[in-house]
């Protein structure tokens, strides 16, 4: 059984969690997920069975969507609900409609984030928040993000929800922060759900007791890469891809090969005009 489970992963439960119950559930120990969702977290998690666990890298990069809410007026330590408090000052009601929608316009395209250090970023081979647990300090990486789009859900009180569409590796704790910061407010993630990793959907999710009572329809391997283009081989072609050889092709992006029973093969790119090179056997 080589194939994608989409699964709307609760809260309180981190992503190793889920997999730790796939392995159980499938009785195999090669079960893997792309993108990790915080415990606090709810929403897409896409997980690997078995052979799919390949495609982990391609699939791990995928854009991502989030309905996110936060309170002006409170941080903490994680900036989330779950840290300790640092700063807490009463929201004046003094943000208008116009000036969030204005701030929320200047986070979207490429720019450069600070994550919290309660993230799971690895320095050194350790996670940060190992480092923040220990007391022990260490430099936080810069990473480059890119925001497509933020749209405002509501705005009540203290509280603001909106929905982002963002780059992988994006942390929605700290753009919220962020975001607070730039109507000089303190901020605090209070909720998060991932609604689209990739191509897939909260839609297609299915809970985990879904999975265990066997009501769900995995996606096969072919599915998960059908926004890839797809280049079906014979038999003799078969054979120079399963040896890693270059093959001819005029397709000029990353690409499947299939065979002739429409099974996915490996995953090419382009190397030079008319040529393209293996990037992973799937087979």
């Amino acid at each position: 059984m080589d194939e994608i489970l989409l699964i709307d992963k609760p809260l309180d439960m981190t992503s190793f969690d889920v997999c730790a119950k796939m392995r159980k559930h499938f009785k195999t120990k090669r079960v893997g997920h792309a993108g990790t969702l915080d415990p606090q977290a709810s929403g897409v998690l896409v997980v690997m069975i078995n052979k799919a666990t390949k495609l982990s890298n391609f699939l791990v990069m995928d854009s991502k969507e989030y309905i996110a809410t936060f309170r002006l007026g409170l941080s903490t330590t994680t900036q989330d609900m779950e840290g300790e408090i640092l700063e807490e000052v009463p929201y004046q009601k003094d943000v208008s409609l116009e000036q969030l929608q204005e701030v929320l316009n200047t986070f979207i395209g490429i720019q450069k984030q600070v994550p919290s250090i309660y993230s799971a970023i690895k320095v050194n081979g350790k996670k940060l928040y190992e480092y923040a647990r220990n007391n022990e300090e260490v430099e936080i990486p810069i990473r480059e993000i890119e925001i497509y789009n933020i749209d405002l859900l509501s705005f009540e009180d203290d509280l603001v929800t909106i929905k982002v569409s963002c780059s992988s590796g994006t942390y929605i704790r700290s753009l919220c922060f962020d975001i607070s910061k730039a109507l000089n407010y303190p901020g605090v993630l209070t909720y998060l759900r991932r609604t689209q990793s990739g191509q897939f959907s909260i839609d297609q999710a299915y809970t985990l007791e879904q999975i265990q009572n066997n009501e769900y329809t995995p996606l096969t391997i072919r599915q998960a890469l059908s926004n890839y283009p797809a280049l079906q081989v014979d038999d003799k072609q078969l054979v120079d891809v399963k040896n890693g050889k270059i093959i001819a092709t005029d397709i000029n992006q990353e690409f499947i090969v299939v065979d002739q029973e429409d099974n996915v093969i490996a995953l090419y790119h382009p190397s030079k005009d008319g040529q393209a090179k293996m990037k992973r056997g799937l087979w």
